[in-house]
């Protein structure tokens, strides 16, 4: 079929084709089966939308992906790709070989599927779950379609959390421990999908986070460390489409996270990684045998990678820090590096940098580099490097200018507080957006409060967002409290 394209201004990830209904029913096409449009030498294939609005008969839409193909064009109904077929197969519960897996990665990487094909691919990982070799492939070809640093140095350390606790903010303690010692450490960090701050957000309260390869490679150069947004650089770059299909259902399946993390680390050069396993009631892993299913699936797929695993399995009921939101968890970050802040931080931060110091062969141990000021100086370094005001202290982190402390309505003892609930309290309150947003928690676990003592602050940019955190408070049971003279008391 002969047909003018031409380039419309809709957002669609995928290359994408706006046929009027006429012109599609004469040409045989249904919503999202693909077309082939040739322009000369030119070809490309897109997925089809069909309108009797947007685009005339006779006028062809592209989107900005296949943007270079306008004007006269043939267009012919072409095959769904191979990878779709696959898609399939993983969803009937059929262990997909080497060369399907890669066959699909490379058509995410391309932008060759659908939303629906990836959703329904996270949906057959996420129901049938990845063998150890599905996850060794998919993790090789998520690898090989990105950029891959290479640092031509060893050893190349690096730390990573699998997530699901409010407050754990110990990537800014570890870095700066690590490359205090003189071990190099380029650390890149996501920012927050479900959580009230990722250690993206948090480090933008300090300083700039978004850099290029090459600039990243002067900050290492300079400070032996650094902490940006791994989105900014296109190291496995399926990884990130594939969280965003993810997103919506908040589907987080372990193979894929596997391969998530691993592709991450091998892509940013490193050779020793150290894996942070948090379990427990709330938590992403809720029972200490998965964790240690997980913990063997991380040491084979990485070590097939040729990296040095190692896995700490580490409490995860409760959030560790006390802050929950950017600015929030950011002073407790400093707080610990000036030598206080919360103790469950600070001790989980030593333990983690303490292995990757013996991974690496150090002599300092990770205390004495903190309780020195050496780790200190050295975060501060990094800011510095990373446009940021090494100078900064707790006092020039100020939360959201509206607030409103949660009292205890009886007296009692704390037995849980819950890390999904406190994450969104923060969120409601606007984190991680609003970097000022969040939550302060008075009291952990094992805490007595009695009635009337503060349990939480909340902190907003926007006193409507106050509001919704606080009508959120009101209705969810974000912290248990046991009255050892009456029944169980759920409440604030």
């Amino acid at each position: 079929m002969k047909l003018t394209a031409e380039e419309v201004d809709i957002g669609t990830r995928t290359p994408t084709v706006l046929l009027n209904s006429t012109d599609a029913s004469e040409l045989g096409a249904h919503p999202l089966d693909r077309v082939r449009i040739q322009h000369g030498s030119d070809v490309a294939t897109g997925i089809v939308e069909i309108t009797d609005e947007l685009v005339r008969p006779g006028l062809l839409g592209v989107t900005r992906q296949i943007k270079h193909i306008t004007g006269d064009v043939d267009v012919t109904l072409a095959s769904r790709p191979d990878s779709a077929a696959y898609i399939t197969r993983k969803l009937d519960d059929v262990e997909l070989e080497t060369t399907e897996i890669d066959t699909i990665v490379r058509d995410i990487n391309r932008d060759l599927l659908s939303d629906i094909e990836l959703g329904a691919f996270v949906s057959g990982v996420y129901t049938n779950g990845l063998s150890r070799e599905e996850m060794m492939a998919l993790t090789d070809s998520m690898v090989a379609v990105g950029d891959v640093v290479e640092w031509g140095t060893a050893p190349i350390v690096d730390k990573h959390s699998i997530g699901g606790v409010a407050g754990n903010r110990v990537t800014p303690i570890v870095v700066p421990i690590v490359a205090a010692a003189g071990l190099t450490i380029p650390k890149t960090s996501s920012r927050a999908v479900t959580s009230a701050a990722g250690t993206a957000d948090t480090m933008e309260v300090f300083c700039d986070v978004s850099f290029s390869i090459a600039e990243i490679r002067e900050i290492v150069s300079e400070t032996n460390g650094c902490m940006v947004w791994g989105g900014a650089m296109n190291i496995s770059p399926v990884d990130d489409k594939i969280i965003r299909a993810e997103t919506p259902l908040s589907l987080d399946p372990p193979g894929q996270v596997i391969a998530s993390v691993l592709s991450k680390k091998k892509s940013a050069g490193a050779t020793h990684v150290v894996i942070d396993l948090p379990y427990g009631e709330g938590a992403k892993v809720e029972s200490l045998h998965d964790a240690r299913e997980m913990a063997e699936d991380f040491s084979r797929v990485g070590a097939n990678l040729g990296m040095e695993i190692d896995c700490t399995i580490t409490r995860g009921e409760q959030p560790i820090g006390r802050g929950i939101g950017p600015v929030l968890e950011a002073r407790d970050v400093l707080a610990v590096l000036g030598g206080d802040g919360p103790a469950e931080l600070r001790a989980k931060g030593v333990r983690l940098a303490q292995v990757l110091l013996d991974a690496a062969g150090a002599d300092e141990t990770a205390s004495q580099l903190l309780d020195s000021g050496a780790a200190e100086s050295k975060f501060r370094e990094i800011i510095g490097a990373q446009n940021g005001d090494p100078r900064v202290s707790p006092t020039d982190l100020e939360p959201g200018p509206h607030e409103t402390v949660i009292h205890a309505e009886r007296s009692g003892v704390v037995t849980h507080v819950d890390n999904k609930l406190v994450n969104e309290l923060a969120r409601r309150a606007g984190a991680p957006k609003d970097h000022r947003a969040g939550a302060y928690l008075h009291c952990r676990t094992g805490d007595e409060v009695t009635d009337g003592d503060p349990i939480v602050t909340l902190y907003a940019e926007k006193r409507e967002k106050l509001e919704r955190a606080r009508s959120f408070c009101a209705d969810t049971t974000p912290m248990r409290i046991h009255d050892p003279h009456e029944a169980l008391i759920e409440q604030w």
